[in-house]
């Protein structure tokens, strides 16, 4: 149960988290920002313009959903891997292990900081969106779990990815060689359906691809995954996720020895 005491604790570190992001805004949200556009005009525009239409929108709307997506799950991740990972470098992270705070609540700290940024960010790049193209949200409860959701889950991954690693490189390993090449063949730029059958079921082992077609859902009404689907793996990532992030902070893998 958490007492007055550890509220106090949990929304300093989440405050810490969201004040360390926006103080050096040109590196955290401008970014984001400018590559996202990048995506729009290229993909959008120059590109889109060849395609035409999928799953009866044009190719513009069609990856709007998926590059809010993206945006929102590369940013939850890095943040919480670079914040983490900073603090035991700097052996700053000594201070909160020796508090009397649980460890949950430090993990509950960084992931809703990472949420925080990933959030914001696919706050921004939505509005970058709207002067691509128009969006119209047909199911505000799946856009906003399946966003949340997702920002949580990669709040977590991060944070696994900060406990193991002993050097900045290897920070930037998992999002290089794992998270880009899943993000990119989760459906963000083309529907599964376009796919020969075998890479459909090879493409179904991605869990990005869950929640990019959960979130087009919500945003346009399409999927190429049945909703439920989508929200149960997702869920059981997240549990299975918090569960071993939550064993090895217990542990002190990466922390204390």
């Amino acid at each position: 149960m958490i007492n007055s005491r550890h509220w106090i604790a949990f929304r300093t570190l989440l405050t810490r988290e969201i004040r360390r992001f926006i103080r050096i805004w040109p590196q955290t949200l401008l970014p984001p920002a400018i590559t996202m556009t990048l995506y729009f005009i290229i993909f959008g525009n120059l590109i889109g313009s060849r395609i035409g239409a999928m799953g009866g929108f044009s190719y513009m709307e069609y990856i709007a959903p998926g590059i809010i997506m993206m945006s929102v799950i590369n940013n939850a991740y890095t943040n919480v891997a670079s914040s983490l990972f900073s603090a035991k470098f700097q052996s700053h992270i000594e201070e909160l292990i020796v508090a009397p705070i649980p460890n949950y609540l430090i993990l509950a700290g960084y992931v809703a900081g990472g949420m925080a940024r990933g959030l914001c960010v696919g706050f921004i790049v939505t509005i970058v969106s709207l002067f691509f193209t128009d969006l119209e949200i047909q199911h505000l409860w799946v856009t906003i779990s399946m966003i949340i959701l997702s920002s949580m889950m990669f709040a977590l991954g991060g944070f696994i990815n900060a406990i193991y690693a002993r050097s900045f490189d290897e920070i930037s390993i998992i999002p290089t060689f794992i998270l880009t090449p899943l993000t990119y063949l989760g459906g963000v730029f083309y529907s599964i359906s376009l796919l020969p059958e075998f890479w459909q079921n090879v493409s179904l082992l991605n869990p990005i691809l869950y929640m990019v077609n959960a979130f087009r859902f919500g945003m346009l009404g399409v999927s190429d995954i049945p909703i439920t689907t989508a929200f149960s793996i997702i869920l059981v990532c997240i549990v299975g996720l918090t569960s071993f992030a939550l064993y090895l902070l217990n542990k002190g893998t990466g922390i204390r020895n």
